[in-house]
């Protein structure tokens, strides 16, 4: 509130009257603009604010505001609104982009005051309870985020802190806990696992210490890898030194020798993400020279967005039509590029999840030669082959990026692609059939083989005599007669096998 912030501020002031002080804060509640101008007029140096068309509720107070407000006063910052306003309006546009990814809250909400959300962690907490099934219910998990944050000892709640509390409020709301029962049952609970850790001290010591019985009862049973209860002192402190040079040759020999100093770092901080991200680049490319819109919201039928992946090389890419689900549960998209139009075979998750079928694939059967499974889960990252394609075996037919390396998979033996499982992008378990090849001579069929048996009969008894000939058939033929219907036969033969491939 302005009132605290003048408090806060003052104190601080008083006391480190030399010391540069910067005031963050979020504008949930919606008194964010008066809140950091009394900061300012307390003493602050520097207070955070957003351009106004990224501001508010969860985002930082407007700018526009502040600077409005503090004209002809002595904290003007000399800052023209009209210069904010082009600024205004290209962030609004950027916004428009990204609107998928809004959490959908409309207004400011003062109850933070008394659940004491950060604005960092709102929205996150209500989009994390919706996908637990908590849809409806938000106002729940925030008197429950109070009432964990007391239990946990009322600590300073930001990341990782704040994940803390959110944690175990959203546990107690699926759970239908009170803090009573968490705290009296906390030693068999299937508590989350970042409440353990962190009375693990895995996050250091709270200011106020831990609570009682509440850590006592979280630790029984429960102990560090070490055989350890928790943590002496500081956890960072027992870390080992990191390898970077490890690091960077286990990246270099999972995404090739491109990897820079950046990729090291990013990946020694975020390992889980930066694989994520290498692994979708491995799949679809560098996805740089897409639109933004393009690559958040899916193009609809009609619509055409030009594509500029390099000097000079400009692509007008259209979305010329999206095929019906088949029965594997895979769509024709028809793209139009630069008038040419390409086929695209592609797997909808979706539509298979919605018919109940989940994405689920039938397995490789070791009795079946001709069947082709995928060595170890995975993306399929190429498809070599389409159905009816004549292959050798050791012809490579499949890429799949596995194990952050990618595998090749081989025919395993000559024939015809009979079916093809997959698409590109699709994600496989081990042993997932990804297709299955017929043998080049199909079993012959019983009229094809009364063919076949018609043409030895006849060759045999070609090299009769003409008298034995007669008595073999029980027919009167001369040794020409018998050898033409043989030709003829032959022919009936080669093409009911030619029809039979």
């Amino acid at each position: 509130t302005p009132k605290a912030s003048t408090m806060l501020i003052g104190a601080l002031r008083e006391a480190f009257p030399d010391t540069p002080i910067h005031v963050h804060t979020h504008d949930t509640a919606g008194a964010a603009v008066a809140s950091m101008l009394a900061a300012a007029e307390a003493g602050a140096d520097i207070v955070d604010c957003a351009v106004d068309s990224m501001s508010g509720m969860t985002s930082q107070p407007s700018m526009g505001a502040i600077v409005a407000s503090t004209k002809g006063t002595p904290l003007e910052t000399g800052m023209s609104l009209s210069a904010l306003e082009v600024l205004n309006e290209y962030w609004e546009g950027v916004r428009a982009f990204y609107q998928p990814f809004e959490s959908g809250q409309l207004t400011g909400s003062s109850d933070v005051y008394l659940n004491e959300i950060p604005g960092g962690q709102y929205t996150n907490l209500l989009f994390q309870s919706k996908q637990l099934g908590l849809t409806g219910r938000f106002s729940e998990v925030k008197k429950a985020y109070k009432e964990a944050n007391l239990i946990l000892g009322d600590i300073p709640k930001v990341t990782p802190s704040s994940k803390v509390v959110g944690d175990l409020a959203q546990f107690m709301v699926a759970q239908g806990l009170s803090s009573e029962e968490v705290v009296a049952q906390a030693e068999s609970l299937s508590l989350p696992s970042s409440v353990i850790d962190y009375f693990q001290g895995g996050l250091g010591v709270p200011p106020g210490g831990f609570p009682e019985p509440m850590r006592t009862n979280t630790l029984k049973g429960r102990s560090l890898p070490d055989g350890r209860a928790s943590y002496d002192g500081r956890p960072g402190a027992e870390l080992k030194d990191y390898n970077l040079e490890e690091a960077g040759k286990l990246l270099r020999d999972a995404y090739g020798c491109r990897i820079s100093e950046q990729d090291v770092l990013s990946y020694a901080m975020y390992p889980q993400v930066f694989k994520d991200y290498s692994d979708h680049k491995i799949l679809y490319g560098d996805m740089g020279k897409l639109p933004t819109n393009i690559f958040l919201n899916p193009m609809k039928v009609g619509e055409e967005v030009l594509l500029e992946l390099d000097y000079g090389r400009s692509f007008f890419v259209r979305l010329a039509s999206i095929g019906e689900v088949d029965a594997s549960g895979a769509r024709q998209i028809v793209f139009e590029v630069n008038g040419e139009r390409w086929f695209i075979k592609t797997t909808d998750d979706k539509a298979l999840e919605d018919a109940g079928g989940g994405t689920r694939r039938p397995k490789a059967s070791p009795a079946e030669p001709g069947n082709v499974g995928a060595p170890m889960p995975g993306v399929v990252v190429d498809v070599r082959v389409a159905i009816g394609d004549q292959v050798k075996e050791g012809d490579v037919i499949f890429a799949l990026s596995a194990m952050k390396m990618e595998v090749i998979i081989k025919a395993p033996r000559d024939g015809k692609l009979g079916s093809i499982t997959v698409n590109e992008g699709d994600s496989v378990e081990g042993d997932d059939l990804l297709a299955n090849i017929v043998w080049r001579v199909q079993r012959l069929s019983p009229a094809i083989q009364r063919l076949s048996s018609a043409i030895q009969r006849l060759s045999s008894a070609i090299r009769l005599s003409e008298e034995d000939l007669a008595l073999d058939l029980d027919l009167d033929l001369d040794l020409d007669l018998a050898l033409a219907l043989t030709m003829t036969l032959a022919l009936a033969l080669a093409l009911a096998l030619a029809l039979a491939l």
